[in-house]
């Protein structure tokens, strides 16, 4: 049955560790999959008119957004929900950890495959936005308020506007014991492309004053010929 499926996967994965009770009651995450089904199978049947009612009805009730064309996979969690969209042509594996504030969203406004394929087992962060027709992997990862525009391979992580592999000049600190979570960030060190280009210029800043200030110390041609 989905709906012990649905709970055991929250008491799995929710450091909260909910009882079964709060699990079945208190998880907007948990209905809203629920309902999908429902307005999944109205949709699939071509009663689209009812689909959406289902639809908007849930997404009033749980503040999450979910078409009734797409296509969730199995023991979808997520986590608080509120403002997550799903558009029509996403598809979701399993076992999939979606946080609040995600879009699976389209770019295009033509007919046709126009949303995110999620691959089994990825998790993406709060108010990430995953965008257009592409594919991440199975197994990726998916840091807060990153901007997915382009495929991203199987394992991989993703950080930042637009989302790449966090820099290799940055210095990581030690690996922890247990993963973060990528709900509020991810990586083990500053994930901020911005930052890394402000850094650099103030690197090359800081260059060209020392290399000014060693000018200004060397004699000039006048006071050699003195």
């Amino acid at each position: 049955m989905e709906l012990l499926e649905l709970v055991r996967t929250i008491r799995a994965r929710d450091p909260a560790r909910p009882t079964w009770l709060e699990g079945v009651t208190s998880y907007a995450g948990l209905h809203a999959v629920l309902l999908h089904r429902l307005a999944h199978a109205l949709y699939r049947l071509g009663l689209k008119a009812p689909a959406r009612m289902v639809s908007h009805t849930s997404r009033f009730v749980t503040g999450i957004e979910i078409h009734p064309g797409a296509k969730l996979g199995r023991r979808l969690f997520i986590d608080h929900g509120m403002g997550v969209v799903i558009g029509e042509t996403a598809e979701v594996g399993d076992d999939v950890l979606i946080y609040h504030g995600v879009t699976l969203g389209g770019l295009s406004g033509q007919p046709g495959k126009r949303h995110p394929t999620i691959g089994d087992g990825v998790a993406i962060g709060a108010g990430a936005q995953v965008l257009g027709p592409i594919l991440v992997g199975a197994g990726a990862r998916v840091g807060a308020n990153a901007v997915v525009l382009a495929e991203v391979p199987a394992g991989a992580t993703v950080v930042g506007i637009p989302a790449r592999p966090p820099g290799e000049h940055q210095v990581m600190p030690a690996r922890p014991a247990q993963p973060e979570s990528p709900g509020y960030g991810l990586g083990f060190g500053p994930c901020d492309p911005v930052g890394e280009e402000l850094a650099i210029l103030r690197s090359e800043v800081a260059a060209l004053r020392a290399e000014m200030a060693e000018l200004r110390r060397q004699p000039t041609r006048m006071d050699a010929a003195e």
